[in-house]
């Protein structure tokens, strides 16, 4: 008699500001519950400004990261879900790019600040992550100056 096993259900969840909301913890949750295997990686990009970029000053930015990372898996944790986490390249699809290099998932959440607030929105990142990464994504918008959280759409890449 022979076993199949599933494929694990494996994430790439990728904020800055926005990893601590508790709708990003509840929309990983929902990708990973009912996997018993299912892996998560969270990306937080090292932010910086432009001018710390080109003089290639990025420690503040990644100390910055490596606090909210931590603060995130260790919830995460927690609540069971068993995660790993690194910091990633500034640009966000960059992030992307070399987080599935190494972990190669099923699906993408992209938590971002809400549209007019969010540079990420700006350079339409959930589109461009949905063309070149051909998975589906789930955008999480967090408003943290009106403690508003919501779902902003699920995307099954075609």
């Amino acid at each position: 008699m022979s076993t199949t096993h599933a494929t694990p259900r494996r994430v790439v969840v990728v904020a800055n500001e926005t990893v601590a909301s508790d709708i990003l913890h509840v929309a990983v949750r929902a990708q990973v519950d009912d996997q018993a295997d299912g892996q998560v990686l969270v990306v937080a990009p090292a932010l910086n400004s432009r001018l710390r970029y080109w003089l290639s000053d990025d420690d503040a930015a990644r100390r910055a990261a490596e606090l909210r990372l931590a603060a995130c898996l260790g919830r995460l944790a927690a609540s069971g879900i068993r995660a790993e986490g690194l910091v990633g390249d500034a640009d966000p699809v960059q992030a992307i790019d070399d987080a599935l290099r190494a972990f190669p998932a099923d699906g993408l959440v992209i938590a971002t600040h809400p549209d007019g607030r969010s540079n990420w929105l700006a350079r339409d990142l959930v589109a461009r992550a949905s063309e070149r990464f051909g998975l589906p994504i789930t955008h999480i918008v967090v408003d943290a100056e009106t403690r508003g959280e919501a779902v902003a759409s699920m995307r099954v890449a075609a």
